[in-house]
């Protein structure tokens, strides 16, 4: 697969991923689903965030190996 078919059904696939939660929060009248939603989406913020935190730890002790 090229690089720009790649880019553009990803882009695809983001729009529709946002519309599908657009449509399911907006028929959602008790807001019960925003509030799941809000929640899994602060699960994987603080996941990735986590990640994140592990990769810079692996790449200071790498950088350290490096340097002595």
């Amino acid at each position: 697969m090229k690089k720009e078919t790649k880019i553009i059904a990803g882009v695809l696939a983001g729009a529709a991923l946002g519309a599908a939660v657009a449509l399911i929060l907006s028929s959602d009248k008790t807001g019960e689903m925003k509030d799941k939603m809000s929640d899994w989406f602060c699960d994987l913020l603080d996941a990735s965030k986590e990640k994140l935190a592990d990769v810079t730890d692996q790449v200071k002790d790498t950088i350290a190996k490096v340097r002595a």
